[in-house]
C-alpha cells in the first residue's frame, strides 16, 4: 500500500503551538488532508506521552493506533545547543522510536542532562555526535534525522549556528545518519547539489505547530510498503527501498528562503545579497542569510545535478493558500473554510484534489479560476514571492495581467 506520511509534528506542549492539538484533532485533519500516517510529536513530554498512552494502542509492529485504527509513529524533535569548533551550535533533530519502552529509555537518558517538562521540544547541552551515539546504544532501531537542515538558526547546515558538512556535525556518528529533512525553504533539487546528501535519503515533513490543513501535512513523504510496520518504514528511510516520493511546498514559500531582515522589511536574492556584502541597507548590520544562499555556498555539485537514485517530488502549495489568494480572504475565515469544505466533501481529501482530481470533476464543485489555480499548482507554475528571516513567502497575483498569465 501507498502511505502519505508526516513524521515531524508537535503537540500543544511545544512552544508556539495550538492549544487545541490533541490526538482526535490530529487524526481528523490528517484524514482531511489525505495523510495516512502521522508522527506523534513530543514523546518526551510527560503530559503528552501520558495522552499518547491513553489514546493510542501500541501494536507489536511498532505502530500506535487510534480507536479508528489511524496509525501514528513515535516521534519527537530535540534541540541540541552546544559548543563545537569554537562556535555555538543550535541543531534540531527528529527522533523516531520503535516502542514505548524505548521512548522511556530515551527519556531517562535525557533526564540526566536536564528537564523535559517545560517544552515538547526540550533543549540539551549535548553534541550531535554524543546524542546519536547514546541513542544508538539504547536501540539500533532508533532513527535520527537532521530536521529542516538549511534553516539559519536550527538547521545542521544553517548559516547562523550550523556546520558545513554532516561529517563535521556528527563526527564518527555520521554513519548513523541515513536521511535528511528538506524543510520548507528547500526542495530535493537544491539538496542534490551537496554530494554527501546524495548518499542519503531525502524526506519531507511539515514540522506542524497546529492541526490546520495549511500546516499539517503541508510537506510529506510517500512510502509504498507491503506491510505497515515500524521496521519496514525505517528500512525505507535508511535504504530508499519503498520510499517513493516527497511532497514539497515551493521553497520560496518557506520562511528562510532568501536573505533579509524582517524588522527592516528587506529581502534579497543570493546574487543581490552578495553585491551589498550581506549587510542590511537599513540598519547596517548583517542580514540573516537564507537557505538559497547557503545551498549555493556549500554546493559541490554543478547546477542542475540530479543523482541516479533521485526520487520524484511534487511541488504543491496548500489548498487554503490558493482559495485565500483567489478569493481575497484570510485562510481561517468562514468564507475560505466554506469553499474548502465543499471541495473536500466532493473529492475525498486535499491531496486527492491537489494531485489527482481531473479538471472536469473540479469544475463540478468550483469555478474555472480556482480550478486553473489547482492545476497550475499541480504543475509547479504558481509564482511565489520568496520568504525571508521568519516571514512566509506569498503567492503573487499583483495585477489583472499577472492573473491572466498565471491562471
Amino acid at each position: 500500500m501507498q502511505y502519505i506520511t508526516d513524521l515531524h509534528i508537535h503537540s500543544r506542549f511545544s512552544r508556539a503551538t495550538s492549544i487545541a492539538i490533541n490526538i482526535k484533532n490530529l487524526e481528523k485533519y490528517a484524514k482531511i488532508k489525505g495523510v495516512n500516517i502521522l508522527g506523534t510529536g513530543d514523546f518526551t513530554h510527560p503530559e503528552w506521552i501520558k495522552e499518547i498512552k491513553e489514546e493510542l494502542t501500541e501494536s507489536p509492529e511498532g505502530i500506535l493506533l487510534t480507536k479508528n485504527n489511524f496509525p501514528f509513529i513515535l516521534q519527537t524533535e530535540i534541540s541540541l545547543m552546544f559548543a563545537q569548533g569554537g562556535k555555538g551550535r543550535r541543531i534540531h533533530l527528529v527522533v523516531l522510536a520503535p516502542s514505548l519502552e524505548v521512548v522511556n529509555q530515551i527519556t531517562q537518558y535525557l533526564l540526566k542532562h536536564g528537564r523535559i517538562d517545560y517544552d515538547g521540544r526540550p533543549i540539551f547541552n549535548i553534541s550531535c555526535a554524543e546524542f546519536t551515539e547514546k541513542l544508538k546504544e539504547i536501540s539500533q532501531d532508533i532513527e535520527i534525522i537532521p530536521a529542516h537542515i538549511w534553516t539559519p538558526w536550527f538547521g545542521v547546515f544553517g548559516s547562523k549556528t550550523g556546520f558545513n558538512s554532516l561529517k563535521e556535525a556528527f563526527l564518527d556518528q555520521e554513519k548513523n545518519i541515513h536521511a535528511i529533512e528538506t524543510g520548507l525553504s528547500s526542495d530535493p533539487s537544491m539538496n542534490y547539489l551537496i554530494k554527501e546528501i546524495n548518499s542519503r535519503q531525502i524526506i519531507s515533513s511539515s514540522d506542524a505547530h497546529s492541526f490546520w490543513p495549511w500546516r499539517l501535512g503541508r510537506e510529506a513523504t510517500i512510502f509504498e510498503l507491503k506491510e505497515l510496520t515500524y521496521k519496514n518504514l525505517i528500512k525505507a528511510i535508511r535504504t530508499g527501498e519503498g520510499l517513493k516520493a516527497t511532497i514539497e511546498v515551493d521553497p520560496a514559500y518557506g520562511k528562510y528562503h532568501y536573505d533579509g531582515h524582517r524588522n527592516c522589511n528587506v529581502s534579497f536574492s543570493p546574487e543581490e545579497s552578495l553585491k551589498i556584502n550581506r549587510i542590511c541597507p537599513i540598519c547596517k548590520t548583517k542580514l540573516t542569510v537564507g537557505v538559497d544562499s547557503r545551498v549555493k555556498e556549500l554546493a559541490d555539485n554543478p547546477d542542475g545535478f540530479k543523482p541516479k537514485n533521485a526520487k520524484p517530488f511534487y511541488k504543491l502549495l496548500p489548498l487554503h493558500e490558493l482559495i485565500s489568494k483567489i478569493r481575497n480572504v484570510q485562510m481561517p475565515t468562514k468564507k475560505c473554510w466554506q469553499e474548502y469544505n465543499k471541495l473536500i466533501e466532493a473529492h475525498k481529501n486535499e491531496y486527492n484534489i491537489l494531485l489527482r482530481e481531473s479538471k472536469e470533476n473540479l469544475l463540478k464543485t468550483t469555478d474555472e479560476k480556482l480550478t486553473k489555480a489547482i492545476l497550475q499548482n499541480r504543475e509547479g507554475k504558481i509564482k511565489v514571492k520568496p520568504g525571508y528571516d521568519g516571514v512566509y513567502g506569498e503567492i503573487v497575483l499583483e495585477t489583472q495581467e499577472t492573473q491572466k498569465k498565471l491562471f
